[in-house]
């Protein structure tokens, strides 16, 4: 059952191509809310997220980020909802601290100027480690995961509105999922719900509802995912950056077929 801050009832007017008589029916909508991540007392983002999982998330995102480098560094997480949003207070060492401070101090000099952010540019195409993970998976197990997921995104049941991301054992079965109004948001819960569980990235793949842009590739490259799934088609960078770093990429995923960019060695 989802919990209620993941989705509420709203009333709505049908409106017919016939100019019929109006039907009021409820449904249950999605919830996006500002979700304001503070290290240490030092405020990092603000993202606007579905508020489930949050603890997973910051984890995730913790990860994403390169703030941490395993579940265990953050030391505690602290959510709190306020009038406008949602606050999520994490405490870690002094040492990841450091890493938030000099993170901190660069977004502020990004939003000073765009064009002269040269700095900023450099970090997004950055190069990525090599995947180290290899995994077997039979196409058949990736249709079989594509079949099944449907049954799995419960958010997405009530609302319509809500991408997944899951992970897969390597015949196919669906071990975990996590859902969000925003698809970077649903991959950094199931990051940080993996590794919360302690269950090994490495050792199955993830699916993702969703187009596969570079942020999403970078997720899972620095994650050591070896094969993403993504429903809709890949970006030129995300294929690019997925050959570059050895990561098996897999888009437009559909019941009857499946793009593959391979890897490409060295």
């Amino acid at each position: 059952m989802v919990p209620e801050k993941g989705a509420k009832p709203i009333c709505f007017s049908v409106l017919k191509p016939d100019d019929g008589p109006k039907e009021v029916i409820q449904r249950a909508i999605i919830v996006e809310a500002p979700i304001a991540v503070e290290y240490n007392g030092i405020g990092y983002a603000v993202m606007m997220a579905t508020p489930i999982d949050l603890e997973d998330y910051v984890i995730g995102f913790s990860l994403s980020e390169g703030l941490i480098s395993r579940a265990d560094d953050i030391l505690a997480i602290d959510v709190h909802q306020g009038e406008l949003g949602w606050i999520l207070r994490i405490q870690v060492p002094q040492k990841n601290a450091e890493k938030v401070f000099a993170r901190a101090r660069q977004r502020v000099s990004e939003s000073s100027c765009g064009l002269c952010g040269m700095d900023n540019l450099e970090e997004v195409m950055r190069p990525l480690p090599r995947v180290t993970a290899q995994i077997e998976v039979a196409d058949a197990a990736i249709f079989s995961a594509l079949s099944a997921l449907r049954s799995h995104q419960t958010l997405n049941a009530q609302t319509g509105s809500a991408h997944a991301a899951a992970f897969c054992a390597p015949d196919g079965t669906i071990l975990m999922t996590r859902e969000d109004v925003g698809r970077h948001n649903a991959l950094d819960k199931l990051i940080g719900a993996l590794a919360r569980a302690k269950i090994d990235i490495a050792a199955g793949f993830i699916i993702l509802t969703a187009r596969c842009s570079l942020e999403l590739v970078q997720k899972a490259i620095l994650a050591n995912c070896p094969m993403l799934v993504t429903i809709s088609a890949a970006t030129d960078l995300a294929i690019n950056m997925a050959k570059k770093s050895g990561l098996r990429l897999i888009s437009l995923a559909r019941a009857d077929s499946a793009l593959t960019a391979t890897p490409q060695s060295g």
